[in-house]
């Protein structure tokens, strides 16, 4: 495979960062993963971590060095964090279970596999156009099916952040999972947080990554996203991926014929919560953290066999 990637996450106008970002890859296999934890859930960044490590960790599992079946691995783990994220709930007895969208990417044989639950969304786009996408789980894009509001409407809809599908809710999540979709040279994969594309006009977005290297443009349109969110802007975050060789730098893309069979490249951020489990407001210890992010893990293992 060979790609060139980009990913990196902001704060915004927060006080902490709630969304987690990941990817990975083997020798013939790519997987991009990204959750937006629910600020108004006790918790979020706790549930985005758990989605975001269970994939990772279970992709190093089943990726030998391919996937035997990319959707239902993506669907099977998007349940296994959903129970969970209900498990750690229950374990600490936390009066609600910590919540998280979540949007997952396989790329494997030349074939693009997605899957999300809730508003991160995915986009791939060919040559400026939209040639795939996610459908959020969300009011606005219901009254938007249903014609009652415009796209435009639904923009500024306050209504906007209702979604009725995430992992650790009270019922099932809905989880969509794509058609298996092949990539061409220079097809671009794009996963992000509503910090993003609230603020980011898809054609607009199209433009510049169409136009420009991802990795000069990748950064700008991150610190753009959260100037025009402004005090009040939610956390951005994005991964973005040109598929085959860069053709628009000289920067070397990424190849993974160097890696052996069973070994992994990995990019995800180790941060854990700065708030506790019962949603006071402090920054924890050092203490506190260590065993925050042991609790953590001891859920993870728990889910991802």
């Amino acid at each position: 495979m060979r790609f060139t990637i980009f990913q990196e996450s902001r704060k915004g106008g927060r006080e902490i960062n709630q969304d987690r970002i990941a990817y990975t890859y083997s020798r013939e296999t790519l997987l991009l993963v990204i959750a937006d934890g629910m600020g108004g859930h006790v918790g979020g960044e706790i549930a985005a971590q758990i989605a975001v490590r269970l994939f990772v960790e279970r992709f190093h599992q089943e990726a030998k060095p391919l996937l035997k079946n990319p959707l239902g691995f993506m669907q099977d783990t998007m349940l296994r964090a959903h129970a969970a994220l209900g498990a750690y709930a229950s374990q600490f007895s936390m009066l609600e279970t910590p919540r998280t969208t979540c949007v997952a990417v396989v790329v494997q044989g030349g074939q693009a596999y997605w899957t999300h639950v809730g508003d991160s969304r995915f986009y791939l786009l060919r040559q400026g156009k939209l040639i795939g996408s996610t459908k959020d789980h969300s009011k606005v894009q219901y009254l938007v099916d249903q014609g009652v509001i415009t796209a435009e409407e639904a923009a500024v809809h306050p209504d906007r952040n209702k979604i009725y599908s995430c992992l650790g809710g009270l019922v099932e999540p809905v989880i969509d999972l794509s058609r298996r979709t092949a990539l061409k040279n220079g097809d671009i994969l794009v996963l992000c947080t509503d910090g993003l594309w609230s603020v980011y006009p898809r054609s607009e977005l199209a433009t510049m990554l169409t136009s420009t290297p991802i990795l000069s443009v990748g950064p700008r349109i991150i610190r753009d996203a959260e100037e025009r969110g402004g005090p009040d802007g939610d956390n951005v975050s994005a991964i973005v991926v040109r598929w085959g060789p860069e053709t628009l730098t000289d920067d070397l893309s990424t190849t993974t014929d160097a890696l052996q069979p069973g070994e992994f490249a990995t990019e995800i951020e180790d941060t854990v919560t700065l708030t506790d489990r019962t949603g006071n407001s402090r920054d924890l210890t050092e203490d506190e953290i260590e065993r925050a992010i042991a609790e953590i893990q001891s859920t993870i293992q728990k889910y991802r066999k």
